[in-house]
């Protein structure tokens, strides 16, 4: 499947695609608008950053519990009702008086019932397209992620100017109701792919049967670190640049946006799998230049240019599949899903750490130093074991 027109005739994508935009406005909107509150409320670089992506910090303990029900539940059910906690979660936030420990206790409690969202979402997508479509499908969900960051934070920051950051929490939460509907009028209702009840120990079997394979330890790893130090230099955006934070967002998405549709649509397959580390590298070094202070100008295309390199994530998703069962798709990408959202979470900790102790920008460009350092040591790990693997096999 080479075409958008095929895909988009593809029975469920459009409505699937539609319940994931509106998901991710409302985390878009809601993220902004919980930071920005955070800010204002404390001056702290850390809180401000932490009450963004702390939710995904907690998806490692939601996966560690929750993951096995990526394949063992109904994915319509499960897609729907998380839309509903989400919404219900983002009320209590709008919540006037609402201390500062509450807002990190709620968005604790959206982190651990997020962690089987990834995975059910992309074994749900795995199910609905062809073999021959998913990274073609993939990259367009990832575009569309890229737009609703560039479109929401762009709407947010405007939001943000005319309205408080509780109402545009409220507006967040009226997104997650749309999501919900959406999911459940456009989409069928599908068994669970696996037989069994979801639990801690069936969890905990099969993510250990995926860790055991190198190839595919590697193929996480490269997921998860050098997107999360990145991504943790994102988070201080709000601390960098406090009126131009929204800007900064939705140039990032943009870039995102275009590596997406360059690799997924333009990019030839035998081509791509040479594209994971220069698409990694190029995701972190444009942000060693925030050394300099950089204005918001300059930010703005160092962001655009480095996201791009976001699509290094296509690559790897494609090579993690490829060295998977079948069976194990929804708990495979549960557990990239689970473990990618919480390396940005430590990666939003460890730069407001830092912006605290030394500078946002200084931050950043350590987060950056550490990202580039990972990609390459991965890269020397990985052809070792192909060395390793080739001498094996002769």
């Amino acid at each position: 499947m080479r075409s958008y027109r095929s895909l988009f005739r593809t029975p469920e994508f459009t409505p699937f695609l539609l319940s994931f935009a509106a998901f991710a406005a409302a985390q878009t909107i809601g993220g902004l608008a919980l930071g920005t509150l955070v800010f204002r409320a404390t001056g702290s670089p850390f809180l401000s950053a932490v009450s963004m992506f702390g939710p995904q910090l907690a998806q490692l303990l939601g996966g560690a519990f929750l993951l096995s029900g990526a394949d063992r539940l109904p994915p319509r059910a499960v897609l729907s009702g998380l839309a509903l906690a989400f919404a219900a979660g983002t009320a209590v936030l709008a919540l006037p008086g609402l201390p500062v420990w509450a807002f990190f206790a709620v968005v604790l409690l959206q982190g651990l019932v997020a962690a089987l969202g990834g995975g059910v979402r992309g074994g749900l997508l795995n199910e609905i397209l062809p073999k021959d479509g998913y990274v073609l499908g993939r990259s367009v969900h990832n575009m569309l992620w890229g737009l609703t960051q560039v479109a929401g934070f762009a709407t947010g920051g405007a939001l943000l100017a005319l309205l408080s950051p509780r109402t545009c929490l409220l507006l967040a939460a009226a997104l997650y109701l749309i999501s919900a509907l959406v999911t459940r009028l456009g989409l069928t209702a599908r068994p669970q792919r696996s037989s069994g009840r979801p639990s801690l120990s069936a969890t905990w079997r099969a993510n250990a049967l995926l860790w055991s394979s190198r190839p595919r330890r590697l193929a996480y790893l490269g997921l998860w670190v050098p997107n999360g130090l990145v991504v943790g230099g994102d988070s201080l955006y709000v601390s960098y640049a406090p009126e131009a934070a929204g800007a900064l967002y939705a140039c990032g998405a943009l870039g995102m946006f275009v590596g997406d549709m360059a690799v997924g649509r333009l990019v030839p397959p035998a081509v791509r799998p040479r594209l994971a580390n220069p698409l990694r590298l190029l995701l972190a070094v444009p942000y060693l230049f925030f050394v300099l202070r950089p204005g918001v100008a300059l930010s703005a295309v160092a962001v655009t240019v480095a996201s791009v390199g976001f699509a290094a994530s296509l690559v790897l998703q494609e090579r993690l599949m490829s060295l998977t069962p079948d069976d194990l798709a929804g708990q495979a990408l549960g557990l990239h899903a689970t473990g990618m959202a919480a390396m940005q979470g430590v990666g939003a900790a460890l730069a407001g750490a830092l912006a605290q102790l030394t500078s946002p920008a200084t931050a950043m460009t350590l987060m950056a130093a550490g990202s580039v350092a990972v990609t390459l040591t991965l890269s020397r790990a990985a052809r070792r074991t192909r060395t390793a693997g080739t001498a094996r096999r002769t």
